[in-house]
């Protein structure tokens, strides 16, 4: 397989959450790295994280491990146990099942970060929990529901 040419992978935005959690992801944009190089068993993006925006709200997974590098600029890597200030060449993991990893990348900052993201392919058997907002999302249900199992709308 010849090398990717980062400028012919589309850019990818948006985010699939329900309002009122969504606005605060919006801005960021990927490339899938993973999806252009054929890759089945794990994902990997490009991601260009702007100023005051979140990768996503605090979540753990049920059986997907997640892996980051910070590329450029500064990120913060919010958990339970308190947030961590990455910058350009610094690594973090999150290894699945583990509720007490929930975390989720806040650029703090005044310029943009970008990072590279690693994680499992495993949509038809994993869980999500988001343990400071309402919100799960459970294999072969509608993506986000309430925890007592409420859907969201799907055009909120």
């Amino acid at each position: 397989m010849p090398k990717l040419d980062l400028d012919s992978i589309p850019l990818s935005s948006g985010c699939s959450y329900p309002h009122p959690f969504r606005d605060i992801c919006l801005g960021a944009t990927w490339r899938k790295l993973g999806d252009a190089a054929g890759l089945r068993d794990f994902g990997v993006n490009l991601v260009r994280l702007p100023p005051g925006k979140w990768s996503g709200q605090r979540h753990w997974h049920s059986v997907e491990d997640e892996f980051v590098m910070v590329l450029e600029g500064e990120l913060v890597a919010v958990e339970g146990d308190g947030d961590h200030l990455l910058r350009a060449g610094d690594c973090i993991g999150w290894k699945a099942g583990d509720p007490a990893k929930a975390h989720c990348l806040q650029n703090r900052s005044d310029r943009d970060a970008v990072y590279l993201e690693v994680g499992t392919r495993r949509p038809d058997e994993d869980a999500c929990d988001y343990p400071d907002i309402d919100m799960v999302a459970r294999p072969g249900e509608p993506l986000y529901r309430h925890r007592d199992g409420t859907p969201y709308p799907t055009d909120a």
